[in-house]
């Protein structure tokens, strides 16, 4: 185990607009929370894994697969739609310091939605966050086809480019291979760190890019589906986790 401590968050709010109790939502016969917990009980370099909700639904099927220890009770005002993520971040903190618990260099966020992870893929971007001593946070992404550079805002009635720093005429016209290559965070892992927190940072300025598979994230019913497809094409480890 590093030096450097690390503890799991897993946030799961009962609030859903896409999907009524997406984060309980069965995906293969299991609750969707579900992927997010047993990836956490695998990995090598965490101290914990935390659970932090505000739906007493989420608690209730997290029982099934986790003790009572691993869930935090969040406050409805940290789970709201206009709630950010440092809201429940800053919780958890506050949590620690009332238990008078050690507060750890990193916490490592798995997101629910994004269930189809690889532990050891995770327990690798903890290693190369610490590798990275200049980092302020970690975001996993992906490479998308389609460079923003080349999409349109609209004011009125009329088009626009959306990169007005580009001095090229046109620039939107050009072909894709003109652009730089574009990324986009996946939900597959973020790691954001204590002392940025406390200084009322999230990622902080030195976000250290980490490129994963895109295995879909849930946003809406079809999302749903299509993660169905992958998990029975692929080997994801989804067999069943004692307590």
């Amino acid at each position: 185990m590093t030096e450097k401590k690390f503890v799991v968050v897993i946030p799961a709010r009962g609030g859903s607009k896409g999907v009524k109790d997406k984060n309980i939502k069965s995906l293969d016969g299991f609750p969707l929370i579900y992927y997010s917990i047993n990836v956490a009980k695998q990995l090598k370099l965490i101290e914990e894994y935390i659970i932090t909700t505000d739906s007493e639904k989420i608690i209730k099927t997290s029982l099934r697969y986790c003790n009572k220890k691993n869930i935090i009770k969040r406050p409805k005002k940290y789970a709201n739609d206009n709630s950010k993520d440092i809201d429940y971040v800053k919780h958890l903190i506050s949590n620690f310091k009332k238990k008078k618990k050690k507060l750890p260099f990193g916490w490592v966020i798995l997101r629910p939605t994004t269930p189809l992870r690889d532990f050891k893929v995770v327990d690798k971007s903890i290693k190369y966050l610490i590798n990275n001593t200049e980092a302020s946070s970690l975001i996993s992404v992906h490479e998308i086809s389609e460079t923003p550079a080349k999409m349109f805002g609209v004011t009125g009635k009329y088009l626009h480019g959306l990169s007005p720093f580009d001095p090229r005429k046109e620039y939107y016209t050009l072909p894709r291979q003109a652009f730089p290559p574009a990324y986009v965070g996946n939900g597959y892992v973020d790691i954001v760190l204590t002392k940025n927190i406390l200084k009322n940072d999230f990622y902080g300025e030195r976000m250290l890019s980490f490129t994963t598979p895109d295995t879909g994230e849930v946003d809406n019913e079809n999302d749903f589906e299509s993660l169905q497809i992958k998990l029975k094409s692929k080997n994801y480890n989804k067999y069943k986790i004692n307590k």
